[in-house]
C-alpha cells in the first residue's frame, strides 16, 4: 500500500498554548483568553476561552458570514439567542451556530458562564477582541467596530429581541 500525502489547510506544526501564555482582555467580572488566532491555524479555525460574569452579555445578535461558531460551557449556565430561540445551556453542553444565523449570548441571569469557543474556518480576530475591552474601559466606542465587520467576519444586528429577552421580568 502506498503512502499518501494529504496537504492540510494548517500548519504541520502542533500548537501548543499554555494557559499562562494565552493574551488575556480584561472585561467586568471575567474576560478572554485568546488562544489561537486564525494566522497561527492557517486558516482552519480560531480559539478562546470567555469568562462572564453573573448575567454579563457576552455578545449582542450578529452573524458570521463564513464561520460556524461552537461554544462549550464549562461552567456556569450560558444564554443564546439562536435566530429567534432562547436557550439555556448548563456546564457541559455544547451549541454550534452555522454560519449565517443569527445568534447573541451571554451568563444567564444568575449566573456567570465560562465557555470555550472556536470560529471555523478560522479569522484573525483577536483585534476585536482587544476592541471589545477597550470599549468596556470606556477607550472606544462601539461604532469603532461598525467598519470592521468584513475583516473579523461578525455582522452586527438590531439588538430588540436580544434586549428584551435579557429584560428583568416585570420590566
Amino acid at each position: 500500500m502506498s503512502e499518501q500525502r494529504v496537504d492540510l489547510p494548517y500548519p504541520q506544526a502542533a500548537l501548543v498554548v499554555p494557559a499562562a501564555t494565552a493574551e488575556h482582555v480584561a472585561l467586568p467580572g471575567g474576560g478572554f483568553q485568546l488562544f489561537a488566532d486564525g494566522s497561527h491555524t492557517g486558516g482552519a479555525f480560531s480559539a478562546n476561552r470567555l469568562i462572564l460574569g453573573e448575567g454579563a452579555d457576552g455578545a449582542r445578535p450578529h452573524q458570521h458570514r463564513l464561520s460556524a461558531e461552537l461554544f462549550f460551557v464549562l461552567a456556569g449556565v450560558a444564554e443564546f439567542l439562536l435566530d429567534d430561540a432562547l436557550v439555556q445551556v448548563a456546564a457541559g453542553g455544547l451549541v454550534v451556530v452555522p454560519p449565517g444565523l443569527p445568534h447573541a449570548f451571554g451568563a444567564a441571569a444568575g449566573s456567570g458562564a465560562d465557555l470555550f469557543v472556536v470560529l471555523a474556518p478560522g479569522v484573525d480576530r483577536f483585534g476585536y477582541f482587544r476592541a471589545l475591552g477597550q470599549i468596556h474601559r470606556g477607550l472606544a466606542t462601539f461604532d469603532a467596530l461598525l467598519p470592521e465587520q468584513e475583516r473579523y467576519d461578525v455582522h452586527f444586528l438590531p439588538d430588540d429581541a436580544w434586549t428584551a429577552a435579557r429584560a428583568p421580568e416585570g420590566s
